[in-house]
């Protein structure tokens, strides 16, 4: 029969996570998450308890769960699964034996409440005021940048497709309220560009567009030190260029643009003129015409600078795992913040913990 574990055992097993760098241990001792407290009661508006009934689990507690969540990829019924089965996240929620854990509900209806109370934008500035605070200031301009972000897809027949596009509802859906509520009618269909298909020679021979659904994340990074400072949500059919007035940071210290020649459109260049900024915006080529050399040259010095956002989307959709298991545009919105303040955690983990940090 196997000794009974006591007191020092788990000690025990918290120094042996510690000793292997555990990642989680390192955010909660660099960030305060009290910072987030008042945001979070305001969003949320509980009572007082008079009334009795069931205490609510503790906001900045679910607020860390909502991040274990967006770092690691889970479900929600997943992350009930693994804050009882894995000690390092029982001790960044600060949670013993014993205690009450949130289940799946409990997260559901907690991201629920702050999507309700359009809470993350401001849980996003509270943290990017927090930075400035630290020396973290947005500098050296901005790179903006939009990525696809998947979401499951939905099946429809042409007639459907064309309802949904127009803002309606499908009349077969109408009736079946059980049915409606789990489709996404805000979410669309887009072409990818991008993947380039080359012959047995090694020659180019066309661009292969790949069919997706679901949302699309607008971001812009300051070039100094690569935090996420502005960011929207749309639906994936959305042009990219028409986000970047609502992109531009005015608190960047820099005074250029970086983007793609998605974002150049006459609109956008007198937009970053207004805002006494610099367009360093890619230059288009004319149909059926080559860039001319200069421009060419001009393009590759800004690929060099402007290629630092996609290690953004890489870290959200490839380590992270983002993608919308939601359904709409506010939720989907919720999610994408989320990974944005997720990301912005995992940044301020790097500038602190490298031998030169700022």
């Amino acid at each position: 029969m196997s000794a009974q574990r006591g007191f020092f055992d788990l000690d025990e097993r918290y120094a042996a996570l510690s000793a292997a760098g555990d990642p989680l241990e390192k955010l909660a001792g660099l960030i305060d998450f009290e910072i987030f407290r008042p945001a979070l009661d305001a969003a949320l508006q509980r009572s007082d308890g008079s009334r009795g009934g069931r205490p609510p689990l503790d906001a900045v507690m679910m607020f860390k769960t909502l991040i274990l969540q967006t770092l690691y990829g889970l479900s929600d019924a997943q992350a009930e699964f693994q804050i009882l089965d894995r000690r390092s996240f029982g001790r960044f929620l600060g949670l013993d034996d014993g205690d009450n854990t949130p289940d799946e509900t409990t997260i559901w209806r907690f991201r629920e409440a702050l999507v309700r109370a359009n809470a993350i934008e401001t849980l996003f500035a509270r943290f990017d005021a927090h930075l400035k605070s630290l020396g973290y200031l947005a500098m050296g301009g901005q790179i903006v940048d939009a990525s696809i972000i998947s979401a499951p897809r939905q099946r429809m027949t042409d007639e459907e497709r064309a309802v949904v596009r127009e803002g309606g509802i499908p009349q077969a859906w109408a009736a079946k309220p059980a049915r409606l509520a789990q489709k996404d009618r805000d979410a669309r269909w887009t072409l990818k560009r991008g993947r380039r298909k080359k012959g047995a020679d090694g020659k180019f021979l066309a661009e292969i567009a790949t069919p997706m659904f679901g949302y699309k994340s607008h971001i812009g990074i300051d070039q100094r030190h690569g935090f996420i400072r502005t960011w929207s949500a749309s639906d994936a059919a959305r042009y990219d260029g028409r986000e970047l007035p609502e992109l531009i940071d005015p608190a960047n210290t820099g005074s250029a643009i970086w983007a793609d020649t998605a974002y150049r459109s006459q609109k956008n260049e007198r937009a970053i003129l207004r805002a006494g900024l610099i367009s360093k915006i890619h230059f288009r080529r004319a149909p059926g015409k080559p860039l001319p050399g200069q421009r060419q040259r001009a393009n590759a010095a800004r690929s060099r600078v402007r290629s630092a956002v996609e290690h953004v989307f890489a870290t959200q959709k490839h380590r992270m795992g983002l993608f919308i298991r939601t359904i709409g545009i506010e939720r989907a919105k919720a999610k994408i913040g989320l990974a944005n303040i997720a990301f912005n955690f995992k940044r301020f983990l790097y500038w602190e913990c490298r031998p030169n940090s700022a």
